[in-house]
């Protein structure tokens, strides 16, 4: 009996560790997988970086996960929009897409649109096309389109961004 139970505790013990890096890994699934800025070594492994990120904060957006969504960036952020105007702070632009967005828009990055461009000792910059769905009103709405720039840096360990301009914004041609 006295065998089985420290058998048991030992291997709790050793399970403990990957046990932990495992619910670390699934609450910061970002972090994880996006090396920090100095282990990034080339332009290939940047523009992985940037598409991660990319798809992390949008997959956030599009599930009206405004934990995760905020979490991706800065408390002070700045957010410039052509037709929304300027939106500051974490806290404000998270109530706005939870006011705005959640339940009525979806994001899609444009394929082949991403650029990624090295920012040293900061981050990088991202830019592209994204299209806005409103599902179930599609063809009442239509499809948006818009281009971006997001400026992303790499500090205390986190990616995170710290501006954002979303501009140009107009109908998305309809496909044929």
């Amino acid at each position: 009996m006295h065998r089985r139970l420290a058998l048991s505790s030992l291997l709790f013990l050793l399970a403990m560790p990957f046990l932990l890096l495992c619910h670390a890994g699934a609450q910061n699934v970002p972090a994880q997988s996006v090396p920090a800025l100095d282990k990034i070594q080339n332009q290939e492994e940047l523009d992985r970086a940037g598409a991660a990120l990319d798809a992390a904060l949008f997959d956030a957006y599009n599930r009206c996960d405004l934990d995760k969504f905020a979490s991706f960036f800065v408390d002070d952020v700045e957010f410039y929009h052509d037709q929304g105007g300027v939106t500051l702070g974490k806290v404000a632009l998270t109530d706005s897409v939870k006011k705005n967005i959640c339940g009525k828009t979806t994001r899609e990055l444009v394929p082949g649109t991403l650029k990624v461009y090295y920012m040293k000792g900061y981050g990088f910059v991202e830019m592209g096309v994204h299209r806005f769905h409103h599902p179930g009103h599609e063809d009442t709405e239509g499809v948006g389109e818009g281009q971006f720039i997001h400026l992303w840096q790499y500090k205390d360990g986190a990616w995170k961004v710290t501006r954002v301009i979303s501009y140009g914004h107009h109908a998305a041609a309809k496909s044929k």
